[in-house]
């Protein structure tokens, strides 16, 4: 392989591992005010490492800049408040779920957790040496888990590739165009759009665009077709 094509090649998985792993810790924890004050502080939003020339993304960033600077001083009780109410209302829910978070339900027709989609993601992680940190109580499928595992195998590949170590490098790589392929792309831009339909604050509604920006920019990066998107 060139050294350019390499290089830009290992600058696209360094960012693609920075931005999955950032979505994904943000959403598979509840709002925490420390750190959100810490993504304002850190000015986390004012540009992104990976899938920023997408529609999408610029719309999110666009969101979460706006939310940024809104509390630029700190989130007040009121404010936080409000943050937790909007993932209370969006992952939780009091009666129907809006956005449910975890891929068995998008092919459930009873919208089940726990089931066939579950335990081959637990699979994937397993041939890579990782386990759901919360197995059993908290299902593998979570997209939080499934954004963090895109970004492990992003890292992996990049240093698959930083090592000279084509064949893992390429072995790598196909293995984040099956997953995405087989899961992630299947329900994630699904999951976006009712976070963005449903969504009360600009915060988890420029997370949802952040996200389906990141997907579509995997999708070209890696050379996917991108699957039918399935509906809840």
């Amino acid at each position: 392989m060139q050294a350019i094509a390499m290089n830009d090649l290992k600058t696209t998985l360094l960012g693609e591992s920075l931005l999955f792993g950032l979505l994904g810790k943000i959403l598979f924890a509840e709002p925490d005010k420390t750190w959100l004050e810490s993504l304002i502080y850190d000015e986390v939003f004012s540009e992104v490492p990976f899938a920023a020339e997408q529609t999408e993304t610029m719309r999110g960033i666009e969101l979460l800049e706006r939310w940024a600077k809104e509390n630029k001083e700190g989130l007040d009780t009121a404010q936080f408040k409000t943050v937790k109410d909007d993932h209370l209302n969006l992952f939780i829910g009091l009666n129907k779920v809006p956005a449910p978070m975890w891929e068995s339900v998008y092919f459930s027709e009873k919208r089940l957790l726990f089931q066939e989609q579950t335990l081959k993601i637990r699979e994937w992680y397993a041939r890579f040496g990782l386990q759901a940190e919360r197995i059993n109580n908290e299902p593998d499928d979570h997209i939080g888990l499934e954004m963090s595992f895109v970004a492990h195998l992003a890292s992996l590949a990049f240093q698959a590739a930083e090592e000279g170590d084509e064949p893992k490098l390429n072995e790598l790589l196909q293995a984040q165009r099956d997953f995405l392929s087989d899961h992630l792309l299947r329900w994630g831009p699904a999951w976006a759009k009712l976070v963005k339909k449903h969504a009360a604050t600009d915060f988890y509604r420029g997370i949802a665009h952040l996200i389906h920006g990141a997907l579509f920019a995997a999708a070209e990066a890696l050379q996917i077709k991108m699957p039918k998107e399935v509906s809840l």
